[in-house]
């Protein structure tokens, strides 16, 4: 199993939204580097929902459900289904993550423009220390 950290606006699509929806396509990603990392998820896969622009903090985990699929009508973008798992008891800001120093290789950090990017074993854990997940 691979960790992810998934970014969507919560005013366009949140941690309500897909635990009301309770399970969504997630789509709509332009850019090639995060079309290649939708592209390596696998299902039973777990990724992290964080809202950027207006609260920028990890809020919840998911389970990918789906592996990719064509995003569109050619093969050039890519989409997976996603499931919520658990909403973080204490959302975990872009402030804690780079005050932490056990994240300081986290990739969300280094490529702060990405909508996917990966997340190693040890990371996932300390996200979740923080969020307060067991």
């Amino acid at each position: 199993m691979r960790y992810w950290l998934l970014r969507s606006e919560p005013d366009v699509y949140g941690w309500d939204h897909l635990t009301r929806d309770g399970e969504t396509e997630w789509d709509g990603v332009r850019n090639y580097t995060a079309r290649n990392f939708l592209k390596e998820m696998e299902v039973g896969d777990r990724a992290i929902f964080y809202h950027s622009n207006t609260e920028k903090a990890a809020v919840g985990t998911m389970e990918i459900v789906r592996a990719w699929r064509p995003d569109g009508d050619k093969d050039q973008w890519a989409s997976v289904a996603v499931k919520p798992l658990e909403k973080m008891p204490v959302p975990v800001t872009l402030a804690a993550m780079k005050a932490e120093p056990r994240l300081a290789a986290l990739e969300v950090l280094r490529q702060s423009r990405l909508s996917v990017t990966p997340v190693r074993d040890d990371e996932w854990a300390v996200l979740m220390e923080l969020g307060g997940v067991k």
